[in-house]
């Protein structure tokens, strides 16, 4: 599958979402380099694994990846800036199991890892049976309280997955250089076409 249209095809699954001037203003601020920025929300060793998570969900290729348009930057911003109380706390929690299922799998440091190791880990959760994805996500629709003692810490690292993939798409696509380099872009739209087949559509539109 080529890489805009694996694209086009992620746009489609996370639906439409409204920025607002706030959050184009974070995005457009989001311009250090990933190894010197000093993050806001995420520790150091956060900051280690939502790096090497967004660059395995959307990596470099032919198309700009994550890394390319500050990602992780834009993922700090949004929890130190926009996400509850609550929601912070569940994201460490769930980096934080995360890490522990590393160490355990792997025998050491976290820091120590490299971005094959934390793939293979990361994959082995999104590697699922239909029935074991349906129950995964049934169970992320449910509050914190509502879940089995003997099922938190997996929920919770859930969680921090989905948030981190969520905000990887999200952060890309309202990123400029995607906007203006992948998607297709006319700031001076044409004539209006209101039934036309998906084929002469093309990829998605960013405006």
């Amino acid at each position: 599958m080529k890489r805009r249209t694996a694209l086009k095809n992620l746009t489609l699954s996370i639906g439409y979402a409204v920025a607002t001037p706030a959050l184009f203003s974070m995005l457009s601020s989001c311009t250090a380099d990933v190894e010197t920025w000093k993050p806001e929300f995420l520790s150091s060793n956060e900051k280690y694994l939502v790096t090497h998570l967004v660059d395995i969900i959307l990596p470099t290729s032919n198309s700009p990846g994550a890394l390319d348009v500050n990602v992780p930057q834009f993922i700090d911003k949004m929890y130190h800036n926009i996400e509850s109380e609550e929601n912070k706390k569940v994201f460490k929690n769930g980096a934080a199991i995360f890490t522990e299922k590393f160490e355990a799998m792997f025998n050491k440091k976290f820091s120590k890892g490299n971005i094959e190791d934390i793939y293979t880990l990361f994959d082995s959760y999104f590697k699922l049976s239909d029935v074991k994805h349906q129950q995964v996500i049934q169970d992320q629709q449910q509050n914190l309280s509502e879940i089995d003692e003997d099922k938190k810490a997996s929920f919770l690292m859930y969680k921090f997955l989905f948030s981190v993939r969520y905000y990887t798409l999200f952060g890309y696509y309202t990123s400029k250089e995607v906007g203006t380099e992948v998607l297709n872009y006319d700031p001076v739209p044409g004539v209006y076409k209101g039934c036309i087949s998906i084929e002469e559509v093309g990829n998605a539109w960013s405006l």
